[in-house]
């Protein structure tokens, strides 16, 4: 089964230093039919005006993904310590529920674009230290996963996190690993073809939930540019 989430129905916010896009409940923006999905907690896209800033704040049990689509990224926590992550670069992190961590758009002219996930980890394990890794955006990448494998960063979750691309007019067959799965348009759109067929057109920015797939079949007529977030059962 798949199902669109169109991004002209998300969540969205301006603050005039913020605009953002919420693909689930998030900060005022609330629904109670979309609280996340399963382990995936949050999946916003924001971009963040030049020398601007989120305030410190805490974070609950979760690893945070932030993919860096424009500019240049520092996150801060209140022992001191710096990650720095610019375009093309994939940072995440576990935080501690004893420190607070602010988000700030080092670049004076150019505003911060990226993509931050929220997955909720396995209560057990403890935080990891901060991974960084970087992109090349028309490639195709494992970014993230529970054993951190072909140098993956690694998750505290079965949740594996690729992203995909697709050159114009090409097609590319995916297995699953696990019975739930959402896929994310960066840029451009797919036709997404399930078993029974069932065939879904996804628009840039868009989002599919697919549940109960072994497989999907991604077709583009433009080039594609998107993240498989591949949801296994909880530890």
């Amino acid at each position: 089964m798949m199902k669109l989430r169109s991004a002209n129905h998300c969540g969205k916010a301006d603050y005039g230093w913020l605009q953002a896009r919420y693909t689930f409940s998030f900060g005022h923006y609330f629904d109670p039919e979309l609280m996340g999905f399963k382990t995936l907690k949050v999946l916003n896209q924001e971009i963040i005006a030049p020398d601007n800033a989120f305030q410190p704040r805490v974070y609950p049990h979760v690893d945070i993904l932030n993919i860096i689509l424009q500019g240049h990224a520092e996150y801060r926590d209140n022992l001191g310590n710096v990650i720095s992550a610019k375009q093309g670069e994939c940072v995440s992190f576990s935080p501690r529920p004893d420190l607070s961590y602010s988000e700030h758009n080092i670049c004076s002219k150019t505003p911060l674009t990226r993509l931050q996930l929220w997955l909720n980890a396995c209560p057990e394990q403890e935080s990891l230290p901060p991974q960084k890794l970087s992109l090349s955006e028309q490639e195709n990448w494992l970014i993230a996963s529970p054993d951190g494998e072909e140098q993956s960063l690694q998750l505290r979750q079965k949740i594996w996190i690729s992203q995909i691309y697709l050159a114009p007019n090409q097609s590319k067959t995916i297995s699953l690993r696990g019975k739930h799965a959402y896929l994310q348009s960066i840029y451009g759109g797919l036709h997404v073809i399930g078993k029974e067929p069932t065939l879904l057109t996804m628009n840039c920015n868009d989002g599919v939930f697919v549940q109960e797939e072994n497989q999907l079949t991604l077709k583009s007529e433009k080039a594609f540019r998107g993240l498989l977030i591949d949801i296994g059962e909880q530890f």
